[in-house]
Protein backbone atom coordinates (compact mmCIF):
# COMPACT_ATOMS: atom_id res chain seq x y z
CA UNK A 1 0.00 0.00 0.00
CA UNK A 2 1.20 3.50 -0.86
CA UNK A 3 0.35 5.38 2.32
CA UNK A 4 1.22 8.82 0.96
CA UNK A 5 -1.05 8.39 -2.07
CA UNK A 6 -3.92 7.30 0.19
CA UNK A 7 -3.35 10.23 2.54
CA UNK A 8 -3.21 12.65 -0.38
CA UNK A 9 -6.47 11.32 -1.83
CA UNK A 10 -8.37 11.67 1.45
CA UNK A 11 -6.56 14.72 2.88
CA UNK A 12 -4.96 13.10 5.92
CA UNK A 13 -2.45 15.19 7.85
CA UNK A 14 -0.41 12.59 9.70
CA UNK A 15 0.12 8.84 10.12
CA UNK A 16 2.28 7.70 13.04
CA UNK A 17 3.65 4.18 13.51
CA UNK A 18 4.50 3.34 17.13
CA UNK A 19 6.65 0.42 18.23
CA UNK A 20 8.01 -0.63 21.60
CA UNK A 21 9.82 -3.95 21.79
CA UNK A 22 9.75 -4.30 25.59
CA UNK A 23 5.94 -4.20 25.79
CA UNK A 24 5.09 -5.63 22.39
CA UNK A 25 3.33 -2.43 21.39
CA UNK A 26 2.47 -2.14 17.70
CA UNK A 27 0.24 0.85 17.20
CA UNK A 28 -0.78 3.31 14.49
CA UNK A 29 -2.19 6.78 15.09
CA UNK A 30 -3.93 8.63 12.25
CA UNK A 31 -4.73 12.36 12.27
CA UNK A 32 -7.07 13.28 9.47
CA UNK A 33 -7.97 16.95 9.95
CA UNK A 34 -7.47 19.55 12.69
CA UNK A 35 -9.36 22.47 11.14
CA UNK A 36 -12.03 22.48 13.83
CA UNK A 37 -9.72 21.64 16.72
CA UNK A 38 -7.37 18.92 17.98
CA UNK A 39 -8.08 15.50 16.52
CA UNK A 40 -9.96 13.15 18.80
CA UNK A 41 -11.02 9.54 18.49
CA UNK A 42 -10.80 6.25 20.31
CA UNK A 43 -8.00 3.72 20.40
CA UNK A 44 -9.13 0.35 19.10
CA UNK A 45 -7.42 -2.88 20.18
CA UNK A 46 -7.87 -5.50 17.49
CA UNK A 47 -5.86 -8.50 16.19
CA UNK A 48 -5.44 -7.26 12.63
CA UNK A 49 -4.00 -9.75 10.14
CA UNK A 50 -1.24 -7.36 9.07
CA UNK A 51 -0.14 -3.73 9.25
CA UNK A 52 -1.75 -2.82 5.91
CA UNK A 53 -5.18 -3.93 7.13
CA UNK A 54 -4.61 -1.98 10.35
CA UNK A 55 -3.42 1.15 8.55
CA UNK A 56 -6.37 1.20 6.15
CA UNK A 57 -8.77 0.81 9.07
CA UNK A 58 -7.26 3.60 11.16
CA UNK A 59 -7.09 5.94 8.17
CA UNK A 60 -10.75 5.34 7.32
CA UNK A 61 -11.83 5.66 10.94
CA UNK A 62 -9.92 8.92 11.48
CA UNK A 63 -11.58 10.50 8.44
CA UNK A 64 -14.98 9.40 9.73
CA UNK A 65 -14.19 11.11 13.04
CA UNK A 66 -13.56 14.41 11.23
CA UNK A 67 -16.96 14.23 9.60
CA UNK A 68 -18.63 13.00 12.79
CA UNK A 69 -17.35 15.91 14.90
CA UNK A 70 -18.08 18.44 12.16
CA UNK A 71 -21.67 17.27 11.70
CA UNK A 72 -22.18 17.21 15.48
CA UNK A 73 -21.01 20.83 15.75
CA UNK A 74 -18.24 20.20 18.28
CA UNK A 75 -14.78 21.84 18.23
CA UNK A 76 -12.73 18.73 17.45
CA UNK A 77 -10.98 17.31 14.43
CA UNK A 78 -10.70 13.70 13.37
CA UNK A 79 -8.21 11.18 14.69
CA UNK A 80 -8.06 7.51 15.56
CA UNK A 81 -5.60 4.96 16.87
CA UNK A 82 -5.27 1.20 16.76
CA UNK A 83 -3.19 -1.26 18.74
CA UNK A 84 -2.54 -4.55 16.97
CA UNK A 85 -3.32 -7.03 19.74
CA UNK A 86 -6.02 -9.26 21.19
CA UNK A 87 -7.66 -7.30 24.01
CA UNK A 88 -8.66 -10.51 25.76
CA UNK A 89 -5.09 -11.83 25.98
CA UNK A 90 -2.60 -9.04 25.34
CA UNK A 91 -4.02 -5.95 27.05
CA UNK A 92 -2.12 -4.91 30.18
CA UNK A 93 -0.82 -1.86 32.01
CA UNK A 94 2.59 -1.76 30.33
CA UNK A 95 1.08 -1.96 26.83
CA UNK A 96 -1.38 0.85 27.53
CA UNK A 97 1.17 3.08 29.22
CA UNK A 98 3.53 2.58 26.29
CA UNK A 99 0.76 3.72 23.97
CA UNK A 100 0.13 6.73 26.22
CA UNK A 101 3.78 7.79 25.90
CA UNK A 102 3.46 7.85 22.12
CA UNK A 103 0.23 9.87 22.31
CA UNK A 104 2.02 12.39 24.50
CA UNK A 105 4.76 12.95 21.90
CA UNK A 106 2.11 14.45 19.60
CA UNK A 107 1.67 17.38 21.97
CA UNK A 108 -2.11 17.45 21.97
CA UNK A 109 -2.67 17.10 18.22
CA UNK A 110 -4.39 13.82 19.02
CA UNK A 111 -6.64 13.18 22.04
CA UNK A 112 -7.43 9.54 22.68
CA UNK A 113 -10.42 7.85 24.26
CA UNK A 114 -12.23 4.50 24.44
CA UNK A 115 -13.07 2.27 21.48
CA UNK A 116 -13.39 -1.44 20.69
CA UNK A 117 -11.41 -3.56 23.16
CA UNK A 118 -11.06 -0.72 25.67
CA UNK A 119 -12.81 0.40 28.86
CA UNK A 120 -12.76 3.67 30.83
CA UNK A 121 -10.60 1.91 33.44
CA UNK A 122 -8.03 1.09 30.73
CA UNK A 123 -7.79 4.78 29.93
CA UNK A 124 -6.47 5.44 33.43
CA UNK A 125 -3.26 3.59 32.52
CA UNK A 126 -2.88 5.77 29.42
CA UNK A 127 -3.50 8.85 31.56
CA UNK A 128 -0.45 7.96 33.64
CA UNK A 129 1.65 8.94 30.62
CA UNK A 130 -0.34 11.73 28.96
CA UNK A 131 -2.96 14.36 29.69
CA UNK A 132 -4.35 14.01 26.18
CA UNK A 133 -7.02 11.46 27.05
CA UNK A 134 -10.76 11.77 27.71
CA UNK A 135 -13.48 9.34 28.72
CA UNK A 136 -11.93 8.49 32.08
CA UNK A 137 -14.17 6.90 34.73
CA UNK A 138 -16.63 9.24 36.39
CA UNK A 139 -15.04 8.68 39.80
CA UNK A 140 -11.83 10.07 38.29
CA UNK A 141 -13.64 13.19 37.08
CA UNK A 142 -14.12 11.94 33.53
CA UNK A 143 -17.14 11.43 31.31
CA UNK A 144 -17.15 7.65 31.76
CA UNK A 145 -18.48 5.01 29.40
CA UNK A 146 -19.05 6.64 25.99
CA UNK A 147 -21.32 3.82 24.87
CA UNK A 148 -24.18 5.13 27.00
CA UNK A 149 -24.43 8.40 25.08
CA UNK A 150 -23.61 6.67 21.78
CA UNK A 151 -26.53 4.32 22.33
CA UNK A 152 -28.79 7.26 23.16
CA UNK A 153 -27.81 8.98 19.92
CA UNK A 154 -28.40 5.85 17.83
CA UNK A 155 -31.85 5.56 19.39
CA UNK A 156 -32.62 9.18 18.49
CA UNK A 157 -31.37 8.59 14.95
CA UNK A 158 -33.70 5.62 14.61
CA UNK A 159 -36.63 7.75 15.73
CA UNK A 160 -35.79 10.52 13.27
CA UNK A 161 -35.49 7.99 10.44
CA UNK A 162 -38.82 6.45 11.47
CA UNK A 163 -40.48 9.87 11.38
CA UNK A 164 -39.21 10.44 7.84
CA UNK A 165 -40.11 6.95 6.62
CA UNK A 166 -43.43 6.34 8.32
CA UNK A 167 -44.69 9.81 9.29
CA UNK A 168 -44.14 9.44 13.05
CA UNK A 169 -41.29 8.41 15.31
CA UNK A 170 -43.15 5.85 17.38
CA UNK A 171 -41.14 2.61 17.45
CA UNK A 172 -43.74 0.57 19.30
CA UNK A 173 -43.91 -2.98 17.83
CA UNK A 174 -41.27 -2.23 15.18
CA UNK A 175 -38.92 -5.16 14.60
CA UNK A 176 -35.32 -4.01 15.07
CA UNK A 177 -32.44 -6.41 14.48
CA UNK A 178 -28.99 -5.69 15.89
CA UNK A 179 -25.92 -7.09 14.19
CA UNK A 180 -23.52 -7.17 17.10
CA UNK A 181 -24.63 -6.71 20.69
CA UNK A 182 -21.82 -4.88 22.42
CA UNK A 183 -22.17 -1.92 24.76
CA UNK A 184 -23.66 0.46 22.16
CA UNK A 185 -26.35 -1.98 21.05
CA UNK A 186 -27.10 -2.79 24.69
CA UNK A 187 -27.59 0.87 25.60
CA UNK A 188 -29.64 1.51 22.47
CA UNK A 189 -31.88 -1.43 23.33
CA UNK A 190 -32.61 -0.06 26.80
CA UNK A 191 -34.25 3.00 25.22
CA UNK A 192 -36.09 0.92 22.62
CA UNK A 193 -37.52 -1.42 25.23
CA UNK A 194 -39.24 1.54 26.88
CA UNK A 195 -41.08 2.04 23.57
CA UNK A 196 -41.98 -1.67 23.41
CA UNK A 197 -40.08 -2.29 20.20
CA UNK A 198 -39.48 -5.93 19.21
CA UNK A 199 -35.74 -6.54 19.50
CA UNK A 200 -33.56 -9.27 18.02
CA UNK A 201 -29.77 -9.56 18.19
CA UNK A 202 -27.02 -11.54 16.54
CA UNK A 203 -23.40 -11.76 17.65
CA UNK A 204 -20.46 -14.13 17.20
CA UNK A 205 -19.66 -13.74 20.90
CA UNK A 206 -21.70 -16.11 23.13
CA UNK A 207 -21.28 -13.76 26.10
CA UNK A 208 -22.90 -10.92 24.13
CA UNK A 209 -25.82 -13.17 23.25
CA UNK A 210 -26.26 -14.10 26.90
CA UNK A 211 -26.32 -10.40 27.76
CA UNK A 212 -29.00 -9.79 25.15
CA UNK A 213 -31.14 -12.66 26.38
CA UNK A 214 -30.77 -11.50 30.00
CA UNK A 215 -32.73 -8.33 29.21
CA UNK A 216 -35.33 -10.02 27.02
CA UNK A 217 -33.80 -9.52 23.56
CA UNK A 218 -34.28 -12.52 21.27
CA UNK A 219 -31.19 -13.92 19.54
CA UNK A 220 -30.52 -15.44 16.13
CA UNK A 221 -27.48 -16.79 14.31
CA UNK A 222 -25.22 -14.48 12.23
CA UNK A 223 -26.36 -16.08 8.97
CA UNK A 224 -30.04 -15.59 9.82
CA UNK A 225 -29.94 -11.77 9.71
CA UNK A 226 -30.29 -11.52 5.97
CA UNK A 227 -33.13 -14.03 5.94
CA UNK A 228 -35.18 -11.98 8.41
CA UNK A 229 -37.90 -9.50 7.47
CA UNK A 230 -37.47 -6.49 9.74
CA UNK A 231 -38.33 -2.82 10.04
CA UNK A 232 -34.89 -1.56 11.08
CA UNK A 233 -31.49 -3.16 10.56
CA UNK A 234 -28.99 -1.91 13.13
CA UNK A 235 -25.31 -2.67 12.35
CA UNK A 236 -23.43 -2.42 15.65
CA UNK A 237 -20.31 -4.51 14.99
CA UNK A 238 -17.32 -3.63 12.83
CA UNK A 239 -17.49 -1.67 9.59
CA UNK A 240 -17.94 -2.58 5.92
CA UNK A 241 -21.09 -4.63 6.49
CA UNK A 242 -23.03 -2.76 3.78
CA UNK A 243 -21.48 -4.07 0.58
CA UNK A 244 -22.13 -5.74 -2.77
CA UNK A 245 -23.00 -9.03 -1.11
CA UNK A 246 -25.23 -7.88 1.75
CA UNK A 247 -27.22 -4.94 0.33
CA UNK A 248 -29.26 -7.05 -2.13
CA UNK A 249 -30.19 -9.40 0.73
CA UNK A 250 -31.50 -6.75 3.15
CA UNK A 251 -35.18 -7.03 4.08
CA UNK A 252 -35.68 -3.76 5.94
CA UNK A 253 -37.03 -0.24 5.53
CA UNK A 254 -34.39 1.57 7.57
CA UNK A 255 -30.71 1.05 8.37
CA UNK A 256 -29.62 2.77 11.60
CA UNK A 257 -26.79 1.47 13.75
CA UNK A 258 -23.82 2.30 15.89
CA UNK A 259 -20.99 0.73 13.85
CA UNK A 260 -18.46 3.02 12.19
CA UNK A 261 -17.82 2.96 8.43
CA UNK A 262 -20.81 0.75 7.68
CA UNK A 263 -20.51 1.39 3.93
CA UNK A 264 -17.64 -0.63 2.50
CA UNK A 265 -17.33 1.88 -0.33
CA UNK A 266 -19.03 5.17 -1.24
CA UNK A 267 -20.92 3.42 -4.07
CA UNK A 268 -22.83 1.39 -1.51
CA UNK A 269 -24.64 4.51 -0.29
CA UNK A 270 -26.01 4.82 -3.82
CA UNK A 271 -26.95 1.13 -3.88
CA UNK A 272 -28.99 1.49 -0.68
CA UNK A 273 -30.65 4.65 -2.00
CA UNK A 274 -31.67 2.88 -5.23
CA UNK A 275 -33.29 0.11 -3.20
CA UNK A 276 -35.48 2.65 -1.41
CA UNK A 277 -34.03 1.81 1.99
CA UNK A 278 -33.53 4.81 4.27
CA UNK A 279 -29.97 4.86 5.61
CA UNK A 280 -29.31 6.96 8.73
CA UNK A 281 -25.60 7.73 8.16
CA UNK A 282 -23.45 6.11 10.82
CA UNK A 283 -21.37 9.11 11.83
CA UNK A 284 -24.48 11.28 12.17
CA UNK A 285 -26.32 9.04 14.61
CA UNK A 286 -23.40 7.44 16.48
CA UNK A 287 -21.82 10.77 17.45
CA UNK A 288 -23.02 10.60 21.06
CA UNK A 289 -19.73 9.13 22.26
CA UNK A 290 -17.51 11.83 20.79
CA UNK A 291 -19.98 14.48 21.95
CA UNK A 292 -19.74 13.05 25.46
CA UNK A 293 -15.94 13.05 25.32
CA UNK A 294 -15.83 16.59 23.92
CA UNK A 295 -17.59 17.84 27.03
CA UNK A 296 -14.47 16.81 28.96
CA UNK A 297 -11.93 18.62 26.75
CA UNK A 298 -10.64 21.75 28.44
CA UNK A 299 -13.47 21.87 30.99
CA UNK A 300 -15.08 20.00 33.86
CA UNK A 301 -17.40 17.31 32.52
CA UNK A 302 -21.10 18.15 32.63
CA UNK A 303 -23.48 15.27 31.93
CA UNK A 304 -26.49 17.50 31.27
CA UNK A 305 -24.55 19.49 28.68
CA UNK A 306 -23.51 16.27 26.97
CA UNK A 307 -27.08 14.99 26.84
CA UNK A 308 -28.36 18.32 25.55
CA UNK A 309 -25.90 18.33 22.64
CA UNK A 310 -26.54 14.64 21.88
CA UNK A 311 -30.28 15.29 21.63
CA UNK A 312 -29.53 17.39 18.54
CA UNK A 313 -28.73 14.16 16.68
CA UNK A 314 -32.47 13.76 16.12
CA UNK A 315 -32.62 17.06 14.25
CA UNK A 316 -29.35 16.62 12.35
CA UNK A 317 -30.62 13.24 11.11
CA UNK A 318 -33.81 14.91 9.87
CA UNK A 319 -31.72 17.62 8.20
CA UNK A 320 -29.60 15.05 6.35
CA UNK A 321 -32.70 13.21 5.16
CA UNK A 322 -34.22 16.51 4.02
CA UNK A 323 -31.10 17.34 1.97
CA UNK A 324 -31.24 13.85 0.49
CA UNK A 325 -34.87 14.24 -0.53
CA UNK A 326 -34.45 17.75 -1.92
CA UNK A 327 -31.44 16.86 -4.07
CA UNK A 328 -32.39 13.24 -4.82
CA UNK A 329 -29.05 12.03 -3.49
CA UNK A 330 -28.11 9.26 -1.03
CA UNK A 331 -28.20 10.23 2.63
CA UNK A 332 -24.50 9.31 2.84
CA UNK A 333 -23.68 12.10 0.36
CA UNK A 334 -26.06 14.50 2.11
CA UNK A 335 -24.27 13.85 5.43
CA UNK A 336 -20.90 14.57 3.83
CA UNK A 337 -22.25 17.85 2.47
CA UNK A 338 -23.43 18.89 5.93
CA UNK A 339 -20.06 18.11 7.52
CA UNK A 340 -17.97 19.64 4.75
CA UNK A 341 -19.99 22.84 4.87
CA UNK A 342 -18.96 23.41 8.49
CA UNK A 343 -15.32 22.45 7.92
CA UNK A 344 -15.01 24.74 4.91
CA UNK A 345 -16.67 27.66 6.69
CA UNK A 346 -14.22 27.43 9.60
CA UNK A 347 -11.30 26.95 7.21
CA UNK A 348 -12.33 30.13 5.37
CA UNK A 349 -12.44 32.11 8.61
CA UNK A 350 -8.97 30.92 9.59
CA UNK A 351 -7.59 31.91 6.20
CA UNK A 352 -8.75 35.51 6.54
Amino acid sequence: MNYFEYMKEYDHEQLVFCNEKSTGLKSIIAIHDTTLGPSCGGVRIWPYKNETEAAIDVLRLSRAMTYKSAAAGIPLGGGKAIIIADSRKDKNESLLRAFGKHVDTLGGRYITTEDVGMTPADLEFIAEETNHVVGLPTDSGGSGDTSEMTGFGVYLGMKAAAKSKWGNDNLNSKLIVFQGFGNVAYNTSLHLMKEHANLVASDINPIALQKAESIGVKTIGPNDIFETDMDIFSPCALGGILNDETIPKLKCSIIAGGANNQLLEAKHGHAIHKRGILYAPDYIINAGGIINASCEVGMAYNAERSKSITEKIYYSTLEVISISNEQSIPTSIAADQLAEKRINSVRAIRNI
